[in-house]
């Protein structure tokens, strides 16, 4: 089955007419026409109904067509309906979906197998809920998709898929409010099965500590799983996985706890003790972090940018945090600083 993109924008395209956002704003006029797709050159795929030959299906993961020569597609954009496709199918050849609205979709069609590595994923309904087409394509690379230009031609029986960038230690590091998390969430928003490693505090009944941590969860796809521990060397080194640690910071003042790091008084032999305790867990978080076979992505806080702490307890924990992140980064082989939502690279 012959799939031809006559446009991949957004219902208005992309610029959308009149827009004076950011995003509209640095592209040309007609850059991405509204989603348009032809079937073998002649078949609207919008179509309610197909001519004869084409076997059609409606379920929550979207619009399914099997051609005349048994290629598949999958069309996912818009709400989902009706109920999810079976399972027991044969996956799909490509899948046309809009990726920017909800990753996730992507996530729960591998974790049931219906998409697998041989399919070729393309991202339609673009649009100016992305900044730029260059963070577009960032996004897309990590969940193994590609946007094509309008006009662009892919048969299902040829159809190749785009190999996955998965960097097996990622650490992401941010002030507050920088984005970091929502990042971290976003590069494994595609993935089949992942575990979310909470390493803060539960809150007690602080409204607005738990307030945030509902807003985390809801954030999350619901085919994810949630772990509560600080004890991230068991985590490392358990096996193969997908693991979203956040964060580094809220574990390393729970090991602060725990070890009786914090300078309150202690006599300067117990407090020394303390603190060596500290630094033997940095040591074992950082050889499992060298030594783990899952892939892991790590959120942080960046301490080095801010202004002083006023008390001994703030310095102490900068300065720990500080050596941390760069043992950390050292066994890394991905590490970005997020601002204000903007991803900055760090190269080695």
């Amino acid at each position: 089955m012959e799939i031809r993109l006559e446009g991949t924008g957004g219902p208005e395209g992309w610029p959308v007419p009149g827009c004076p956002c950011a995003s509209c704003g640095r592209l040309a006029p007609g850059h991405r026409r509204p989603t348009s797709v032809l079937l073998d050159g002649r078949v609207p795929l919008a179509d309610a109904l197909l001519p004869d030959g084409y076997l059609v299906r409606q379920s929550a993961d979207g619009r399914e067509v099997t051609g005349p020569d048994g290629g598949r597609l999958l069309y996912a954009v818009g709400p989902a309906t009706g109920s999810p496709g079976r399972d027991a199918d044969a996956p799909f050849d490509v899948v046309l979906m809009d990726l920017p609205d909800r990753p996730e979709r992507l996530g729960d069609l591998r974790r049931r197998g219906r998409v697998t590595s041989a399919t070729r994923i393309i991202a339609v309904h673009l649009g100016h809920r992305v900044p730029a087409e260059s963070e577009l394509a960032r996004r897309l690379e990590s969940w193994g998709a590609a946007a094509v230009p309008d006009g662009t031609v892919v048969d299902t029986a040829s159809a190749e898929a785009v190999p996955r960038v998965r960097p097996r230690r990622t650490l992401l590091l941010g002030g507050s409010r920088s984005g970091k998390s929502e990042e971290a969430e976003l590069r494994l928003a595609a993935e089949p099965e992942v575990t979310y490693v909470a390493t803060g505090p539960s809150g007690g009944d602080d409204p607005a500590w738990l307030a945030r941590v509902r807003a985390h969860r809801e954030r999350r796809p619901a085919h994810w799983r949630t772990v509560e521990t600080t004890d991230l060397v068991a985590v490392l080194s358990g096996g193969s996985g997908t693991f979203l640690v956040d964060g580094i910071g809220t574990w390393l003042a729970a090991v602060f706890d725990e070890c009786a790091a914090w300078p309150d008084g202690t006599p300067a032999d117990g407090h020394r003790a303390a603190l060596g305790r500290v630094a033997e867990r940095c040591d074992a978080l950082t050889a499992a972090w060298r030594g783990t076979r899952a892939r892991v992505v790590a959120v942080s806080d960046e301490v080095g940018l801010g202004v002083i702490p006023a008390t001994p307890a703030g310095r102490l924990f900068r300065d720990a945090l500080g050596r941390l992140n760069q043992a950390l980064a050292r066994e890394s082989e991905d590490v970005a600083l997020v601002v204000s939502g903007r991803v900055v690279p760090l190269p080695i």
